[in-house]
Formats: C-alpha cells, structure tokens, sequence
C-alpha cells in the first residue's frame, strides 16, 4: 500500500514538472507516468546529454528548422512532452538495462540500444523505433509522425504483464501489439509487429513454468502467432505452405479455431474465396472482422 502510495505521489509531482518541460531523470517513474497518459517513452542515454544534439523539425508553415541542442531548446522541448514522456537514463543504469536483454534481442536491437540516438519504448522498455536509424540530424516531427502512439488499446493487456508476469500475459500482449499494428501508420507497422515479436518470445520462454501437459498446446499458439504476424507483414502464401506441414493428428483442439482463421485469412489475401469458404463457419465474428483487417493490408 506504502509503495502504490509513493508510487502515485512521484507521478503526480512528475506531472507537475512536466508543465515546466524538464526532461525526467527515473526510468522506471517515467514509466508509471507513461501508463498512466497512455504513451510511449522517449529516451536517451545521459551521455548523449553532455554535448550538443542537434536535430531538426517543421514549423507550422512546414519549413525545415534546424535545432542546435534537443535538451535545451524550450520549443522542442513542449513538443516532444505532447507526444511522449522523455526521460534522460544515468550510465550507471546500462549494466542492468542490458543484463534484462542480453541474449534475448537481435543485433540490430543491442546496436540500437547502445547507442546515442532517441530510442521509443514502450512502458516495460522495449525499443520500438530500431529503423529510426538516420545517418543525419534526427527529424522530431517523422518521429512523431511514426512513433506518437496512444497505448489506450492495449492499456490492459500491459497492466495484466505488469501485474503478473506469466505465459499468458506475454502472450496476450504479444496479441494485441499485432492487433494494434493493423491501425498505425503502414510506415511503422514492421516495427511493431517485432515489438509483438519480443512478447511472443518472451511467452515462449514461460511456457516451462506451465502445467506438462499444457506445454505442447501453448507452444503450437505461439507458432500459430507467429504465423500470424506473416499475414500483417503481407506474405499469405508462406503462411498456407506453413499450415499445410502440420499433420492433423498434431493440432491441439483448442488451437483448431486459430488453424482456421489463419487459412481463412490467407487465403481471403491471395484472392482465393473457394479455398477459403471452408474455414469461415469455425471462425468467430470479432475474429473475422480482424481478418478483414488483415486481408484489407494484403490487396
């Protein structure tokens, strides 16, 4: 009770401070308050801090500016508090930060975070902008532009994994970024599909904490999530040759509606009703309106 309690003091104060456009200097505060404004965290190494960063933006009249120092111009600063909550995070925080994904992110994902440039996470810290990657001045507004999102649709699936990190709240974020990715910006939808992506895995990883005999089914639904992910990146054709390996005798009953609305979906997208007409009566109504979404990206 103590710890809720300072908790919603330290993000009330941060609020206040927020008026007064200084950048934050707590991670995990930053965080809170976050998920709270169902927004993403902008974040930068303290290093980075102590020389000039330069950056650029459009005015209201569309006219490129040139910003000589992102953490003291009192322009940019409103701006970049708008759309997301920044925070500057002390290099003595970057052994543990990077202990949490040793091992467990790509190359590209390590690069990322161990270099100076903006990084967009969500609340839990996982970067989402690793194409951000130009090789001139950053452009505040294409990173508002991409990266600005409201975190409302999935506000309970991520107070779920914060509650109780396990399978099934991995699982089920990991679900519901791939939702949140058929609504955002075709420019940023790879993005977050792999910030999906890391959830899923993550889900992977947690199934050894499940019941035996519960294993090989939760295992096929990440597979299947996966599979998933094919169809929002726009490739049906990889998903039908993926479906048809599996042998009938090894798909688990309760995964048998997913089966279906993975075919149905796929082949909806390669413009083969015939071969689709079979799954849609095992699909749910909700599900087959997310297929149309779905199916909407792929023609």
């Amino acid at each position: 009770m103590k710890k809720t309690l300072l908790n919603l003091l330290l993000v009330t104060l941060m609020v206040s401070s927020a008026n007064a456009q200084e950048w934050m200097k707590n991670l995990e505060v930053a965080q809170a308050l976050a998920k709270v404004q169902n927004k993403m965290v902008l974040m930068v190494w303290e290093e980075s801090t102590s020389y000039e960063y330069p950056v650029i933006v459009r005015d209201q009249q569309g006219r490129t500016v040139f910003i000589y120092d992102l953490f003291t111009d009192e322009d940019v600063s409103p701006l970049i508090w708008e759309f997301f909550v920044p925070v500057i995070v002390g290099e003595y925080r970057y052994a543990d930060l990077y202990e949490k994904i040793k091992d467990k992110r790509s190359q590209k994902y390590i690069d990322k975070f161990n270099d100076d440039s903006i990084k967009i996470m969500d609340i839990n810290g996982n970067i989402l902008n690793l194409d951000d990657s130009s090789l001139d001045y950053q452009n505040i507004s294409t990173l508002i532009e991409r990266y600005a999102l409201s975190t409302s649709f999935i506000a309970q699936e991520l107070q779920d994994y914060i509650s109780n990190k396990n399978f099934y709240s991995a699982y089920f974020l990991g679900s519901k970024y791939l939702d949140l990715s058929l609504y955002v910006n075709r420019a940023v939808r790879n993005e977050v599909v792999d910030l999906a992506h890391i959830y899923i895995e993550e889900a992977e990883r947690l199934i050894k904490n499940e019941a035996q005999t519960e294993r090989l089914g939760l295992q096929q639904r990440c597979d299947l999530l996966k599979l998933q992910e094919n169809l929002i990146l726009e490739r049906p054709k990889k998903v039908i040759r993926q479906l048809r390996k599996l042998k009938k005798e090894d798909i688990v009953e309760s995964n048998a509606s997913f089966i279906a609305f993975l075919y149905y979906t796929a082949y909806m997208s390669m413009d083969k009703p015939e071969d689709a007409e079979e799954w849609k009566s095992q699909i749910s109504s909700v599900n087959l309106k997310k297929a149309q979404l779905i199916i909407n990206l792929n023609t």
